[in-house]
């Protein structure tokens, strides 16, 4: 320890003694070491977050690009024709519950041409539907519940290898965050019930209903796979 000091001042002083915690303090390696560690690991988080960052903002743009493509805005037009023939067949239980399948069209259209071609298909598909065949008061929170349903469906979906997982991923957080959660606040507001008492019987309804959509829908993907339906888009059921 006195050496180290000798070696810098030429001369070795009396408090630093070996094993002196006030002498240790003062040794710059320590404290250099701690903050190159620090500084990698902001890096690396940095790095990670960056390429997340632009990752999200590839998808958009590309989905953005989708619109100027007259063949998107024909299947988008086909299937929003689809999402509202499909909403005739929805079975109305209760003013709370109700179940339907327009959710294929909605997760196709995002799966196929991304969140921002999903999110307008997915709010003009509510206002549609409730236009041709109306059910109850209109309610504009459905309709963003709608956009926000699209949203998730092409961001989690789109230019990416269509597996069960993903699927069930991309349903689930449509499940919790809108059906489950937004859709029932919105009931709150439309009907005047408490979030809590609509909340059981939607959650029964939920768990029921998810694992026949996720099925449902890959095997729809699937068979629109082997008819190269998904060619261009990135997109293939395995």
């Amino acid at each position: 320890m006195c050496a180290l000091s000798a070696s810098r001042t030429g001369s070795c002083r009396q408090d630093e003694k070996p094993g002196s915690l006030r002498y240790i303090s003062r040794i710059p390696l320590l404290h250099i070491d701690r903050r190159y560690l620090l500084c990698v690991a902001l890096r690396k988080t940095t790095a990670k977050e960056v390429f997340f960052m632009k990752k999200i903002k590839s998808l958009f743009t590309d989905s953005f690009h989708e619109l100027r493509n007259l063949k998107t805005l024909a299947m988008t037009a086909m299937l929003l024709a689809i999402a509202v023939v499909l909403g005739f067949y929805t079975l109305q239980l209760t003013d709370y519950i109700k179940i339907g399948f327009a959710y294929i069209a909605n997760e196709l259209t995002g799966m196929m041409f991304g969140p921002v071609v999903g999110s307008v298909m997915g709010g003009l598909a509510d206002l549609v539907k409730y236009l041709v065949k109306p059910t109850g008061p209109f309610f504009p929170g459905f309709t963003i519940s709608g956009f926000l349903g699209g949203l998730i469906y092409g961001i989690v979906l789109y230019k990416r290898p269509l597996s069960i997982r993903r699927i069930i991923v991309a349903n689930g957080l449509v499940t919790v965050l809108i059906n489950l959660l937004l859709n029932t606040y919105w009931l709150t507001l439309l009907y005047g019930n408490t979030f809590v008492a609509l909340f059981p019987a939607r959650i029964v309804k939920q768990i029921i209903m998810m694992p026949i959509e996720v099925v449902l829908f890959y095997a729809v993907a699937k068979v629109l796979s082997r008819a190269h339906l998904f060619a261009g888009q990135g997109s293939v059921a395995k």
